[in-house]
């Protein structure tokens, strides 16, 4: 499905095989620029809970203008941006290989920092099995990482999982203009997602914890049952 007024809104995992996509369960770029015509197609689809990883401004800015829907708060403010600014403002020439390397850490910064706000989410999920979409800002980094945990905590295989984090370069266009003085190699990065982001949280989580099945035991609460329940609720036979 695709949507003129959010580019990224999507149904959680990649058609592939057994179980994906998964039912009832979509991931989206930020629902606060939706025409009409995109608001009411989305709302058909019977979605009645948003799960918004939004930082409080980001929030502000551009609430969700879904009718109807219970908007769940799960924030984690951005970094990324902020921290280039900076160096760019210090005088710091930014590369590629610069950004990568910051958008990495952000990536860690997940597991670091935001433990919590991803358990909050895994809560919602096992709640109820409503129609929902979960979101952030672009639908990329704190909704990639969100799918991709959820993915493998109903068991779905890694191959998958990556297909599914990395669609999103097939449906975010880069602007034409580059921005914050970025050269257009680095503003590639920055608005894309490379399969090495989504690696460093899952080395991040191992690293704290052992496995990344230990962490999603753990960090996230989410145990055998736990799983299953969701296995049950949202992976299609």
């Amino acid at each position: 499905m695709r949507f003129a007024s959010s580019a990224n809104f999507r149904r959680v995992g990649v058609p592939q095989g057994r179980g994906t996509p998964l039912k009832n369960l979509y991931r989206s770029d930020h629902l606060g620029a939706l025409d009409a015509q995109d608001a009411s197609q989305i709302v058909a689809l019977g979605i009645s809970r948003v799960l918004d990883f939004r930082g409080v401004e980001e929030r502000t800015a551009a609430a969700c203008r879904l009718p109807g829907v219970t908007v769940h708060s799960l924030p984690i403010e951005p970094t990324i941006v902020q921290k280039l600014q900076q160096l760019l403002a210090a005088g710091e020439p930014l590369s590629a290989a610069d950004v990568s390397a910051h958008m990495q850490d952000t990536y860690r910064g997940f597991v670091r920092h935001s433990t919590p706000r991803f358990a909050e989410f895994f809560a919602h999920l096992l709640a109820s099995d409503e129609p929902t979409v979960f979101h952030c800002t672009a639908g990329k980094d704190r909704t990639g990482f969100a799918a991709a945990l959820l993915l493998k905590a109903v068991g779905v295989d890694d191959d998958a999982v990556m297909r599914d984090y990395l669609l999103t370069n097939e449906r975010v266009e880069l602007p034409a203009v580059s921005r914050m003085g970025l050269p257009r190699e680095a503003m590639a990065v920055l608005w894309r997602v490379q399969p090495d982001f989504l690696q460093a949280a899952f080395a991040e989580a191992q690293a704290r914890h052992g496995s990344l099945d230990a962490y999603l035991r753990e960090g996230l609460g989410l145990g055998d049952a736990e799983r299953a329940r969701l296995v049950a609720l949202y992976r299609a036979p």
